[in-house]
């Protein structure tokens, strides 16, 4: 690890052993429950569910942290601003104008506070903000606007999916979930991670588009540059009492920040158990084509008690019963 990752840790733990692992955290991880190895057992479902922006608005660019009155407006506000029922005086109008009515608040599972005592999610550069994105990047997203322009979300980037999956296009093909990236971010729903351990393996099982990872812990080198996936190729070690996972090799985006990565991002992820119900996930981003720094963000994950079931995509998004419901009507006039 570089002098400034370094730095950034021994900064993140004091935050978390001062405010929101409580007081006792030191205590806490003492009693840490161990698999047979003496590993940390990091084993379970985690949720990762926040209403904690990736990134600090600009009206609190003075506030690092929330008071408690703070963060309680804000969970307020984010709620009512992320609600889709509260559009529901509109809906009838947009029916009739042959709109198609997402979801409203029924199918989805944001969170209900702010997860971290922080304004941000990032938690490096110190500002919280994200570093610049580099010339190149910002001229590709400038074309991908405007060849996007007047396209909806769910549907590609004009020239078609196989070049060009657009944002969105990933899990609209069931390819990676929207927030299973890797890396995983708080999202609308399915904020839910499993993990499975052995002494040498670790396994990172997202709810969100059931996608895996496969984690040696053997100390065996990457994979050769030639092999690479959507997920990347992964590998874990021990860091005291924290898993760290690097992943390099990927195929091309990934689903995080709805595909702005490249294939040379190296992704840093680092697991450390902080009591019995909070896992906390430290992700440090570095890909040189799209940002001029790496950067940092920080999510608790609580331990969740129910099951992680089977996600069933439909590539395409397509409701086939509506499909065929709609044919036999029409055969039926």
């Amino acid at each position: 690890m570089n002098v400034r990752g370094t730095v950034w840790t021994l900064m993140v733990s004091a935050f978390w052993a001062l405010g929101v692992a409580g007081p006792h955290a030191q205590a806490r991880r003492a009693e840490m429950p161990r698999t047979a190895s003496g590993a940390p057992d990091l084993q379970g479902v985690w949720d990762f569910r926040s209403l904690t922006p990736m990134e600090r608005p600009g009206d609190l660019s003075e506030n690092e942290v929330f008071t408690e009155e703070q963060a309680a407006a804000f969970s307020a506000d984010e709620i009512g601003r992320r609600s889709r029922d509260s559009s529901t005086s509109d809906r009838a109008a947009r029916v009739a104008q042959g709109d198609i009515i997402p979801y409203n608040d029924f199918w989805f599972d944001e969170g209900t506070v702010v997860t971290t005592q922080r304004t941000s999610l990032i938690v490096d550069p110190p500002d919280g903000r994200f570093p610049s994105l580099t010339p190149a990047a910002t001229a590709a997203a400038a074309a991908l606007a405007s060849a996007r322009n007047g396209v909806s979300s769910h549907e590609p980037t004009p020239g078609g999916f196989v070049e060009d999956l657009g944002p969105g296009g990933l899990q609209v093909r069931c390819i990676l979930g929207f927030n299973s990236g890797p890396p995983m971010t708080p999202s609308a729903y399915n904020n839910n991670v499993q993990l499975f351990q052995t002494e040498d393996t670790v396994v990172l099982l997202a709810e969100m588009n059931h996608n895996a990872r496969v984690v040696p812990l053997t100390g065996s080198d990457h994979a050769p540059s030639s092999v690479r996936q959507w997920t990347g190729d992964s590998r874990g070690h021990w860091d005291g009492d924290t898993l760290v996972v690097e992943t390099t090799n990927f195929l091309r985006e990934t689903n995080f920040m709805q595909g702005v990565t490249s294939p040379d991002l190296t992704l840093v992820e680092r697991f450390t158990r902080v009591d019995a119900d909070t896992l906390r996930y430290d992700v440090t981003i570095d890909d040189p084509n799209v940002w001029t720094a790496p950067w940092t963000f920080s999510v608790p994950m609580t331990r969740n008690s129910q099951p992680v079931y089977e996600y069933a995509c439909h590539e395409g998004n397509y409701g086939l019963y509506n499909i065929l419901a709609g044919a036999t009507m029409d055969a039926a006039k």
